[in-house]
């Protein structure tokens, strides 16, 4: 028997009660498989970036006042 067919067996006998849990947890193992294509906003920061641009900061504090200006 695979896993497959073991983890099907598994998912039936798990009362609907809990069968959230099952879900979630399913979900979480297949999240971030898929490749995702940067937008282009993010594309041109980070060439940005690796030409030697943008701004760096020293502390977090010095980061959150430059975003609320």
């Amino acid at each position: 028997m695979s896993n497959r067919e073991r983890a099907y067996q598994l998912l039936d006998m798990v009362p609907e009660r809990k069968m959230e849990f099952a879900v979630i947890y399913l979900q979480g193992l297949t999240a971030g498989e898929e490749e995702i294509e940067p937008n282009a906003e993010t594309v041109a920061a980070m060439e940005e970036l690796l030409s030697g641009g943008g701004e760096e900061h020293d502390t977090l504090e010095d980061l959150w006042n430059s975003l609320e200006e």
